[in-house]
Parts: C-alpha cells; structure tokens; sequence
C-alpha cells in the first residue's frame, strides 16, 4: 500500500469532514488534552441542522460549547466520567452520565453495547510506515476508533509520539485534517500543607521496589514530594504527570523491579505541561496502552508490590467510599478506582489506598467531616467496604482491612479531623457500631 497517497487523498478540512456526521448519529469524542478543537468547533457550528446527536466521551479539558443550552435537541453529551466543563449540564438534565469502570468503557464499544458511527480523534503526523501514535490519550481512544464505523482525526505535529499499543494506521483514517497548535496544559500545583502530610502518610506506605498508580491533584503531588528517599519505583497507572519526569530524572523511579513490564513506565493517558509532552515524544521508557489492559484488575496484580492511590468525597463508618457524588449530584464518576484498588488488593504485597482530607471546607467557610457516620442519601459507593484496606488523612492511616465495623469506626474515627471526633463517635454509638 502507498500509504502516503492514501493520506494524501483523505485530507480534507474539518468542516468538510463534520459533513459526515448525520442526524441520530452515536459520535465517540477523545478527552483529555487531546480533543480536537477544529473538529470539534466545526461539530459545533453545524449541529443547528442536525438533530439527536449523542456525543461519547470520558474525560475532556478545555471549553465545552458542546454542551452549551441553546445547542439542546441537536447534540447530547453521554459522558462516562463528569469532567468540569460538563458537570452542571448533567446536573441541569441537559446532558446523560453512564457509570462504569474505566476498564469496561472500551468493551462497551467493541461488543456493540455502545455502537460508534463516528470517532473524532486527534493524532501525530504518520512515521515512516504510515502509523500515527494517539499521543496523550489512548486508553479509551484506540478501541473506540478501531469500532466507529467512521473516523474523523486532526493531524497535529505538536502531538507527542508515544510509544506501546498507541498506533493508527493512515489507511484506518477516512478523515485527516492537518492542524498545527498546541495541546493544552495541566501544570502541577505546589502541594498545599495539607496535601503533604496525606503524603506524608501514604509515603510511609510505600516500600522500595514498589510500583504505583497515582493521578493528578493535590493529594498524588503530596506523596510525590515525599518519595525522593525511595528506591527503585514503578509505575503502572490509568494516568500521570509531571511529578513522575522530576522522580525518574532523580533515579527513584527505574522500574527495574516491576514484575510486569520492567524497566517501562504503563499508563492509558496522561496529563500536564509540555515538559511532559517533550519527555514522553518517542520516549521507549513510556508505553501507552488501551485502558481494558492497563486498568483490568488482573493485569494489575501481576506487578508485585502494587500500591494504589485513590481519593474519595466521603468515607462513613463502615468503610464504604463514595468517590463520585455530592449525595445525589453527580460530580465525577469510578474512572479507574476500583480496577486499581481490586488490582492493588491481590498483588503480592499490594496496598491499596483510599487519601483524603478530613474536612470539606465549603466557600463560605462552613466545615464538614469527610469521615461521616453514614453516607449522604443518593451518595454513591464507588469502593465498597468489602474492598477498602487503607484509609489516610492527615491525622494518619485506619488499616480497615480484615476488621470488624466496630474496629472499623474506632480506627476511622481516629484518623477524622479532632473537631469531628466526638460527633462521630455517638453516632457510632447510635448505630449500634461501638
């Protein structure tokens, strides 16, 4: 195959390829910092005539003019994870949540549950062999192109080429549209005084030779500030930033214990800076691979000594953490939660861990535990008290694991902000838990 005659003959510009896209039509969105902002700029100036447009996406970043009300009855977001720039159309109706583990997402398109007439994506120029890389984001990406019936993907030169099960063949593409700007950027935070001593904690977890799942945030940048005495780190991780560049420049992490993948760093996506962008452009350390590999619970436990990190809204007395809802208002979703603290929880030497503060601090100024005698009504439990182990706030770690709910709460209630304390010992009380 003359691959680059084909490329040739399938550029096009995005408002011609948007044409392709018709009234009742399921569309597939990449997230992440790698939405395709022409297309889907162009998605948006044509949805007037169109009519019931389903658009499927997990995470995004950036303006969400998609989701905007007046575009109500031409496109509709059914997002499997509740990004920032979507929340309140969820909230308001306008727009549909799906729950579901990470690890599933892709199945759901390849089994036909979710059938795709249309995947926009956004990739690297092809290399020599006619093979574009999904760059930042190929955990649900990848599957979701390989099943859409049509694929509409902006080429970008600043997209990074990473390495792994990360490839798009030219032929596979039935829409290119040449683009030139640069991805968007989630910097890191300096790690609030809070946040370092949850990590503080969680770092004293974490054994030499260990390998890891973390995210983004003020919790994950907390432990990473503490792991610089440790040797010989992993990572095997839905997602990570910039944090792990500034590690294994330092040595810590080399993933030369890894027992699955040695001396490679795993993820399904990524976010953060161009710093992060630069070091992970035809870097052979890093692979990205599809999200039912990276996040399937049995493919995690085979990296010995598996530590997850994971954050919650609330945790009750029992043990049960909700991680994607305010009571009942929706907020985020599972993501990759429990694959990994399932993963974590049979690794040899696992630990999987659940790191929050102990009081939510509303903008008023009001506090209220995040150690709670029982869950909001129409809260929903992402990690089920038969699968937590290690709960951590800055007051310490409740090591829940194989204990009863009445050891349960006294540990938890010890690792509660003092303020909340007494509160929550005579519920527990009330409950019949002490």
């Amino acid at each position: 195959m003359n691959w680059s005659k084909v490329y040739h003959q399938r550029v096009t510009t995005a408002e011609k390829a948007v044409e392709a896209i018709q009234s009742n039509q399921r569309v597939f969105l990449t997230g992440n910092c790698s939405v395709p902002q022409k297309v889907l700029s162009a998605l948006v100036e044509r949805a007037p005539s169109l009519e019931n447009v389903e658009i499927i996406q997990v995470l995004t970043i950036g303006d969400a003019a998609y989701v905007d009300p007046s575009l109500e009855g031409h496109l509709r977001v059914n997002t499997m994870f509740i990004s920032d720039n979507v929340r309140q159309a969820v909230n308001e109706g306008r727009a549909d949540f799906t729950p579901c583990h990470l690890s599933e997402i892709p199945g759901l398109f390849s089994a036909g549950i979710i059938p795709l007439d249309a995947a926009l994506i956004q990739v690297s120029p092809p290399d020599e062999h006619g093979f574009c890389s999904f760059g930042v984001e190929v955990g649900v990406t990848k599957t979701a192109a390989r099943c859409a019936r049509t694929v509409i993907a902006e080429i970008n030169p600043q997209m990074p080429r990473t390495l792994g099960d990360a490839f798009i063949h030219i032929s596979k593409i039935d829409y290119a549209i040449p683009v030139n700007y640069p991805l968007p950027e989630l910097p890191m935070g300096e790690p609030t005084e809070l946040s370092k001593k949850i990590g503080r904690y969680v770092a004293d977890l974490i054994e030499d030779g260990a390998t890891l799942q973390m995210g983004i945030g003020a919790i994950p940048d907390g432990v990473l500030y503490y792991l610089r005495d440790k040797k010989d780190l992993g990572i095997h991780t839905e997602l990570f930033s910039d944090g792990v560049i500034d590690l294994y420049e330092a040595g810590v992490i080399t993933n030369e214990r890894k027992t699955l993948h040695p001396g490679k760093i795993i993820a399904g996506f990524m976010l953060g800076t161009q710093k992060l962008y630069d070091f992970v452009d035809n870097n052979p350390v890093v692979e990205l691979h599809p999200s039912e590999y990276v996040n399937d619970p049995f493919v995690i436990a085979q990296n010995e000594k598996m530590v997850a990190i994971n954050s919650a809204i609330e945790v009750d007395l029992t043990g049960q953490v909700c991680a994607d809802s305010i009571g009942p208002r929706l907020y985020s979703g599972t993501g990759g939660q429990v694959d990994f603290i399932r993963g974590a929880a049979r690794s040899k030497g696992g630990k999987p861990i659940i790191a929050l503060p102990s009081l939510a601090i509303t903008r008023s100024g009001k506090q209220f535990s995040r150690i709670v005698p029982m869950l909001k009504p129409g809260a929903g439990v992402v990690t089920t008290r038969n699968d937590v182990h290690y709960v951590v706030t800055e007051f310490g770690v409740a090591d829940l694991y194989g204990k009863s709910i009445r050891q349960r709460a006294r540990a938890l209630i010890d690792v509660a902000h003092p303020s909340q304390r007494e509160m929550l010992e005579q519920k527990a009380i009330e409950l019949r838990y002490l």
